[in-house]
């Protein structure tokens, strides 16, 4: 069989790191290969090479056959390379077909844009392929995952058939990930060719034809999806024996730290998106909310967090109002977040990642002196940080948009973990992680709450919450539908609750083992 894309000996290096050493890679026509790496293994790194927006420092690339130089994304578009980045990289107040068309447009008598034209050449691609889009809509109007489908639509159109995929998971919900395998094997079916870069190891073992491993930086060994394993994998990726279940020890809640009475909050079009929830979170108990993902869940949190305002209700944090107080206000009470988007509301991305590590600190002893920032002792604790948290950066320094999306994640976690907290609110914690770094964030969550802090987790991660979880709240349509036992649930009857069948119709399961598969 004759490869479509071979790269050979691709290095590249930036100060201080090593991204790709060495690296050989082929792609067959008709395969889904997957890239699978922890964070910062220099997996974006090789395929940012491969679409034009790095260029290597040695190495080469053929592409059936023949040898080409990649420049730029064009160059790379001419020979049938696309990629859709994990960050999407679309106009939300432009319609899908104006996006899809930014760059190869189409037109009319010369002078104008052809959105007719456009548009159906968009529905032929959409039916061919199995992409349900609608040419007139809004980006901004579009679930998470139909956006990807746009991003996947736009590679279509421009004719591109080695396609690739940037953890292109990282921020759809399970319901969005099983559409999107399906649409991949759709692709390959026709003769298209992907490369899915991902660090879940269920997805790679789903929906993969070949496995390639990478570990700072090289490739370190390749795997069959039929007879590999889910701990094979994690070990050739992190270098270590890595425990895929996670263990809670029992321990009896203490007072209430955070209590929420018939909240009601609006999203940003003014529709009640949640409506009368109310939940109490104890001393040294995790609280799980369970939702596919637009039943409220963020704009609770927001809530919560200060964020966003409260539309009707009262909110206590150990025994403070906090109903519409100020992020500081609440942060000053012992309150921790982690945030669903992590670079909106969680860095500052222009900024070191020195300065984003104390930016809820930075007015505090040890880090003020009066209205001066003592910028020594920042950088001090800082290095400290990174080590202890394994956050791979080259210099504490380097801006935080620089990093891999795993590490700007980690820093996030080391900020909050960092000081002495009461209450934890954790939106998506180990979204864009590798499964060391879950490994490690979810035994931080769990010290968390054996040294008695409260926590609220919320995650669409169905195997995490139950993982995790001591008690279930299960939201669907803004309300809190159920709160469970987490001993007295599985996936399925979670799954209807979430689906918004009502709790008297499903069947209560069995009492389930303590020790749980955590989300890999």
């Amino acid at each position: 069989m004759v490869p479509v894309l071979e790269l050979h000996g691709i290095t590249k290096q930036f100060p201080g790191v090593l991204a790709n050493d060495h690296i050989d890679l082929t792609l067959y026509q008709g395969e889904i290969l997957a890239l699978l790496g922890e964070n910062g293994a220099g997996k974006t790194t090789l395929m940012n090479i491969l679409y034009g927006l790095y260029q290597p420092d040695a190495g080469e690339i053929f592409v059936r056959g023949k040898k080409i130089k990649v420049h730029s994304p064009n160059d790379a578009i001419a020979v049938g390379i696309g990629m859709v980045h994990q960050h999407f990289m679309l106009v939300p107040v432009l319609t899908v077909t104006e996006n899809v068309m930014l760059g190869v447009e189409s037109l009319k008598g010369g002078v104008f844009l052809d959105r007719r034209k456009a548009a159906a050449r968009i529905r032929e691609i959409s039916e061919k392929f199995g992409l349900a889009v609608d040419p007139n809509a809004y980006i901004k109007d579009l679930p998470v995952g139909v956006q990807q489908r746009v991003e996947i639509i736009k590679l279509l159109y421009r004719e591109a058939d080695i396609l690739i995929l940037d953890e292109p998971t990282a921020v759809l919900t399970p319901q969005e990930a099983d559409e999107l395998f399906k649409i991949m094997r759709s692709l390959v079916a026709q003769g298209k060719s992907i490369i899915f870069i991902t660090h879940k190891l269920r997805e790679v073992l789903a929906v993969a034809d070949r496995i390639v491993v990478l570990r700072q930086g090289r490739v370190v060994g390749e795997a069959d999806p039929k007879t590999a394993t889910q701990a094979q994998l994690a070990t050739m990726m992190v270098g270590r024996e890595v425990k895929l279940t996670v263990k809670k020890t029992h321990i009896e809640p203490g007072d209430v730290i955070l209590r929420v009475e018939n909240l009601k909050v609006l999203d940003d079009r003014d529709n009640l998106v949640v409506d009368g929830v109310s939940l109490e979170v104890r001393a040294g108990e995790i609280m799980g909310v369970a939702g596919v993902q637009g039943n409220g869940q963020t704009e609770l949190v927001e809530a919560l967090t200060g964020l966003r305002p409260v539309a009707d209700g009262r909110v206590f944090i150990n025994g403070h109002e906090t109903t519409d107080a100020s992020p500081r206000k609440i942060l000053e009470l012992g309150v921790a977040h982690v945030p669903e988007d992590r670079q909106t509301d969680g860095l500052v991305l222009t900024y070191p990642v020195a300065d984003n590590l104390v930016l809820n600190t930075y007015y505090l002893p040890p880090f003020a002196r009066g209205v001066v920032i003592d910028q020594q002792t920042v950088v001090k604790m800082a290095s400290e940080w990174v080590h202890q948290f394994d956050i791979r950066t080259p210099s504490v320094l380097t801006s935080a948009g620089s990093l891999s999306g795993g590490n700007q994640q980690k820093l996030i976690v080391a900020r909050e973990f960092s000081r002495p907290i009461k209450l934890l609110i954790a939106a998506q914690p180990t979204r864009g992680l590798d499964v060391g770094s879950i490994e490690y964030i979810h035994q931080r969550i769990l010290e968390k709450r054996n040294e008695g802090c409260a926590v609220l987790l919320v995650s669409t991660e169905l195997d995490e919450i139950m993982a995790l979880s001591d008690r279930i709240a299960v939201m669907y349509r803004g309300k809190i539908v159920a709160v469970v036992d987490a001993l007295r649930v599985n996936k399925e009857y979670l799954g209807l609750l979430m689906a918004g069948v009502s709790p008297e119709q499903v069947l209560v399961p069995e009492v389930i083992e303590e020790e749980v598969e955590a989300v890999f």
